[in-house]
C-alpha cells in the first residue's frame, strides 16, 4: 500500500527522496510528504493528491532544503483518516523534533492514544501513525537514545508496521524497524537508503539488507548497527537486488499496463526456461521439495490468495484436481485467517501473491506453518517475506510489474500452476505419458499464440470502443474458464470503474438474468471443449433477453455469427490451457475501455499495488 523512502549520506536528500517516491507511485497513494534535516531543525512538507503537488509545495523552499543530506519520505494510501495534508506522513511528535513515516496498521492505537493524551500529548491527525511519533518521543525523553526508544516502543505496538524515524537531536542518523510489512536498506558508499520496495533504490545501489520482523537498524552515513528484539547485535546479510532500472521504463508504450500485457509471451518463455525443455522431458522445479512420499501422505491441498491471485488459485484448483486427483480447497486469505481452519502435516498449503507481502496471505501462511503444513509459495518476489516462510518456492519470474492492475503476474501465476500440477502428476503417476506430453507441447506454443493475439489487437480495440460507454457489464463462462470471467470483470472494474460482474453461465438464470436488457453487454468466454454447447445455450438465453452479446472464442462455428453482436477470436488451444490464451483479450478490452474513458490506467483510484495491511 503506502511507500517509504529514506536517505542518509552526503548527496542532496530531497532529490533522492522525490525520485524514490516516484518509483513507488505504482503502489497507489492519495497524499505524500518528506522531512529533511536542515541546519538546526527538521523541516516537514506535505501535500494531498499526486506527487506533483508536493513538488509545487517544495518549490519556494528549494534553497533552504537543497543542502540537506538526510531525510525520509512517504506516499500514503489512507487507512485511518481522510487523505488530507494533516493526515499525510511524515508525522511528528508535539515539539516537532521527532519525525516518523509508517506503512501498516497499528491495531491498538486507540488504547495507546488514550494513555498519551492522559500524559498531555496533543494530537493533530486522525492517524494511527501519529500515535507512534508521540510514543517514541515520550520514551526518548526518558532514555535519550533514539534506537533504544524505538526498540521499547515496538514492544507496545500491535499490528503491522514498517517505520523509519529521525530525531533532530541525533543528526545523521535514521532508525528503522518492521513487523509484518516490507522494508529494505540499500547499501552504498558512505551512504544508506531505506525503502518499502526495491524500485525506490535500484538506480542507486544493487546491494541491500532485508530486515526481518522485529529487527531494529541504526544507520549513519558510515555505519549500520542491526539488533534483534532482545537488543542483541546481529551481522547484517547483504544481498544483491534482482532488477535493473530499465525495468521501470515504459519502453515507448503509453502505459505500463499495456507494456506489461505485451511482455506476457516473454514472461511465459522465462518461466519455462529450465523447467520445461521439451514435450517429452520431465518438469524441473528445483525449489519445490515435494517428494513421492510427501505427496503420498497428502490428503488435501489448500490454496490461499487475494484478488487476482485468488482467480489464478481457482484455476490452479481445477488443474491440480484434474491432473493429480488430490482434493483442493481455495479460499480468500482474508476469510481464511479469521476462522478455525482444518490443516495439519498432511496438508499442502499454497500461498499465491504477486508481491509476496500481501498481509492476509502472509498471516494465513504463518498460521498453517505453525500447524505443520508444508508451505509452497508462488510469487513474483523471491526476496519477499512470504518466500522466506516457504518450504517450497515457485518464483514466477514476471519481472517488476508497475501497473496496479495485475496482468503479466497473473499469466505467470497460471503458468506456474500448470507446471506444478504437471510436476505432481509425474511424481504420482496420475496422468498417462501421452496426456502429459500433449499438455507440455501445447504449453511450449503458448508464447506464439499470445503474440498472434497481440499482433492483431485492432478488433479488440474496436470492440472496446463500442462498449466503452456502458454502465454495467457481465462476463460468463463455465468450467475452467469461470475464473477467467471473474478476472476479466475484475480488470474492467479496477481501471474503468464500470460495474462488471463474472458469473458461472449456468447460474445466469438463477437471478442475474433479471438484469438483462438491451443496455447490458454480456461477454461469453466460449472456448472449444466439453462445456462449449452448454455455454452456447446459456448465451442464447441471454440473447433472448435482448442483451448485447460478445463472444471470446477459438471456435469457427458459423452459428456464432447470428448469435453474437461482436466476436473476438483467439488461436485454437486445448481447453485445459485456454485460460491463458483467453485472458489476454480481456486484459486488452479493460485497458482500451479505460483509455477511451480517460482513466488513470496505471494508478486507478483507491487501489494499491501491494496490500500490506489486513
Amino acid at each position: 500500500m503506502c511507500g517509504i523512502v529514506g536517505y542518509v549520506g552526503s548527496k542532496p536528500a530531497v532529490d533522492i527522496l522525490l525520485d524514490g517516491l516516484e518509483q513507488l507511485e505504482y503502489r497507489g497513494y492519495d497524499s505524500s510528504g518528506i522531512a529533511v534535516k536542515c541546519d538546526d531543525a527538521i523541516k516537514v512538507y506535505k501535500a494531498e493528491g499526486k506527487l506533483s503537488n508536493l513538488k509545487e509545495e517544495l518549490a519556494p523552499h528549494a534553497y533552504e532544503i537543497s543542502k540537506a543530506t538526510m531525510g525520509i519520505g512517504h506516499i500514503r494510501w489512507a487507512t485511518h483518516g481522510a487523505p488530507t495534508v494533516v493526515n499525510a506522513h511524515p508525522h511528528t511528535c508535539g515539539c516537532g523534533k521527532l519525525v516518523v513515516v509508517h506503512n501498516g496498521i497499528i491495531e491498538n492505537y486507540k488504547e495507546l492514544k488514550a494513555k498519551l493524551e492522559e500524559k498531555g500529548c496533543k494530537f493533530r491527525s486522525q492517524t494511527d501513525t501519529e500515535v507512534v511519533a508521540h510514543l517514541i518521543a515520550s520514551i526518548y525523553g526518558e532514555v535519550k537514545d533514539l534506537a533504544k526508544a524505538v526498540q521499547l516502543t515496538t514492544k507496545q505496538l500491535e499490528g503491522a508496521y514498517a517505520l523509519c524515524i529521525m530525531h533532530n537531536d541525533e543528526p545523521n542518523k535514521l532508525v528503522v524497524t518492521k513487523r509484518n510489512a516490507p522494508l529494505v536498506i540499500g547499501v552504498g558508499e558512505n551512504e544508506y537508503y531505506v525503502a518499502s520496495d526495491v524500485p525506490a533504490i535500484i538506480k542507486h545501489t544493487k546491494k541491500a539488507i532485508y530486515l526481518t520482523d522485529n529487527q531494529v537498524a541504526t544507520i549513519t552515513p558510515d555505519s549500520l548497527k542491526l539488533e534483534d528484539v532482545n537488543e542483541q547485535e546481529l551481522t547484517p546479510k547483504i544481498e544483491v537486488l534482482p532488477w535493473e532500472p530499465v525495468a521501470l521504463s515504459k519502453m515507448g508504450y503509453k502505459h505500463f499496463m499495456l507494456k506489461e500485457i505485451h511482455e506476457q509471451p516473454d514472461v511465459i518463455r522465462n518461466i519455462l526456461v529450465g523447467k520445461l525443455h521439451t514435450s517429452d522431458s520431465p518438469i524441473v522445479l528445483n525449489e519445490v521439495k515435494l517428494t513421492r512420499n510427501t505427496l503420498k501422505e497428502l490428503n488435501r491441498i489448500q490454496i490461499i490468495a487475494c484478488g487476482t491471485s485468488l482467480h489464478a488459485a481457482m484455476i490452479g484448483k481445477y488443474i491440480i484436481e484434474d491432473f493429480c486427483g488430490i482434493p483442493v480447497d481455495v479460499e480468500a486469505s482474508s476469510e481464511y485467517i479469521y476462522r478455525k481452519t482444518v490443516t495439519d502435516s498432511h496438508t499442502l498449503v499454497i500461498g499465491v501473491s504477486q508481491s509476496g507481502e500481501t498481509a492476509d496471505t502472509l498471516t494465513a501462511i504463518k498460521q498453517s506453518k505453525a500447524k505443520g503444513s508444508h508451505i509452497l509459495i508462488i510469487t513474483n518476489r523471491p526476496d519477499s517475506a512470504m518466500a522466506r516462510e516457504a518450504d517450497s518456492l515457485i518464483p514466477v519470474s514476471a519481472g517488476i510489474e508497475v501497473s496496479v492492475a495485475a496482468t503479466k503476474s497473473y499469466i505467470a501465476q497460471l503458468t506456474s500452476f500448470y507446471l506444478l500440477a504437471l510436476y505432481m502428476a509425474e511424481i504420482k503417476g496420475t496422468m498417462s505419458e501421452e496426456d502429459l506430453n500433449k499438455i507440455k507441447s501445447e504449453m511450449l506454443l503458448l508464447p506464439q499464440k499470445i503474440e498472434q493475439i497481440l499482433a492483431h489487437k485492432e478488433n479488440i480495440q474496436t470492440c472496446a470502443r463500442k462498449y466503452s460507454n456502458t454502465r454495467d457489464f457481465i462476463y460468463i463462462a463455465r468450467g475452467i474458464n469461470y475464473p477467467t470471467a471473474l478476472e476479466g470483470a475484475l480488470k474492467l472494474k479496477e481501471i474503468s470503474y464500470i460495474n462488471a460482474t463474472g458469473y458461472p453461465a449456468g447460474e445466469l438464470k438463477h437471478g442475474p438474468i433479471a438484469m438483462l436488457d438491451e443496455t447490458m453487454p454480456v461477454l461469453s468466454v466460449l472456448m472449444n471443449g466439453k462445456v462449449y454447447e452448454k455455454l452456447l445455450s446459456n448465451s442464447e438465453e441471454a440473447k433472448a433477453r435482448n442483451a448485447k452479446m460478445i463472444a471470446l472464442t477459438n471456435s469457427s462455428d458459423q452459428k456464432l455469427d447470428d448469435l453474437f453482436d461482436y466476436i473476438i477470436r483467439v488461436p485454437e488451444v486445448d481447453e485445459l490451457l485456454s485460460p491463458i490464451v483467453a485472458m489476454v483479450p480481456l486484459q486488452l478490452i479493460a485497458y482500451y475501455i479505460a483509455e477511451f474513458l480517460g482513466k488513470d490506467v496505471d494508478q486507478p483510484r483507491n487501489l494499491a499495488k501491494s496490500v500490506t495491511v489486513e
